[in-house]
């Protein structure tokens, strides 16, 4: 039932703000179109916290970034235009497609200090939507389909699952779970999509026999469907979809093609991307390449 376990790979994003990557993960590059998981905090953020805590512009092709809170707010500002806050149960979802720049602000905390915590995903795109005009659109909570049952409480972020169907526009088959289960609770995941995974965001379940702790993923095998127990009071998320094929990822770059990520890169380093409209006074370089030195932070 379980394929590979992936446990968390601690990242400073800058200012001591850390996450815990799991996707990608070099024994499985991706699980349906999802490309990127970070588990942003938990973490307590005193008033005044400096910038450099903040995700400052930077660019993205090929993709859609979908932010999810459990607690806390971030601000969001890209560059058609949005500004946009998120709030806990809600999703903020951007398609890059041709290139859209966008920054994550924690506005709130640094006034009032405050609780961050959440998940950042990545979804790739088709080939045929990957140069498909950027957008952006918050999703609050009329859109995301909740239910509960003994001792869970569930919402569908996004896609298709379990009857329901959340109302945020993807471009390919997926699904996306938020489960809150009670200790001895229990849950299925049909084998409904070729491609799924779990994550425990808090807590402990079982499956097929497996603990599966805080800040692990679980792939799982297809075709069964998957019995989660929680073991403790626990957060779990659900994610997969049908596969969309091969993709490369090079920092915030994701396409089917090496040589459009070429192409982005030397946009970016040329400063050919517009930035937010509203946030436009710094960015964040792109990393050096062997040959091609990074700019000068702004």
């Amino acid at each position: 039932m379980i394929e590979l376990v992936i446990d968390q790979r601690r990242r400073d994003l800058g200012g001591g703000f850390e996450v815990g990557r799991v996707l990608p993960f070099a024994k499985r590059r991706m699980i349906g179109p999802f490309i990127f998981f970070d588990h942003m905090g938990p973490v307590d953020l005193p008033a005044g916290i400096p910038k450099e805590m903040d995700v400052r512009p930077h660019p993205h092709i090929g993709l859609s970034t979908v932010t999810y809170l459990y607690e806390g707010e971030v601000m969001h500002r890209d560059s058609v235009g949005s500004e946009q806050a998120i709030f806990p149960g809600e999703v903020n979802w951007m398609t890059a497609g041709r290139g859209i720049t966008h920054s994550e602000r924690f506005e709130r905390a640094r006034s009032e200090g405050g609780r961050v915590h959440g998940i950042q995903a990545w979804v790739a795109l088709p080939e045929a939507d990957e140069e498909c005009d950027p957008t952006f659109t918050n999703h609050g909570l009329g859109d995301l389909p909740t239910f509960e049952d003994q001792g869970l409480r569930g919402r569908l972020v996004a896609g298709k699952a379990l009857g329901l169907e959340a109302n945020v526009k993807t471009h390919s088959p997926l699904f996306y779970l938020h489960w809150d289960l009670d200790a001895g609770a229990r849950t299925e995941l049909p084998a409904d999509y070729p491609e799924r995974a779990i994550y425990v965001t808090g807590g402990a379940v079982e499956v097929a026999g497996q603990r599966i702790e805080a800040g692990r993923m679980a792939v799982l095998s297809p075709g069964r469907t998957a019995t989660i127990q929680a073991l403790e009071p626990s957060v779990v998320m659900a994610i997969g979809g049908e596969p969309i094929g091969p993709r490369f990822i090079d920092w915030n770059f994701v396409s089917s093609s090496k040589e459009r990520i070429v192409q982005a890169k030397a946009d970016w380093r040329a400063q050919r991307m517009k930035l937010p409209d509203l946030d436009h006074d710094s960015f964040i370089p792109l990393p050096p390449d062997p040959g091609h030195p990074a700019p000068a932070m702004s």
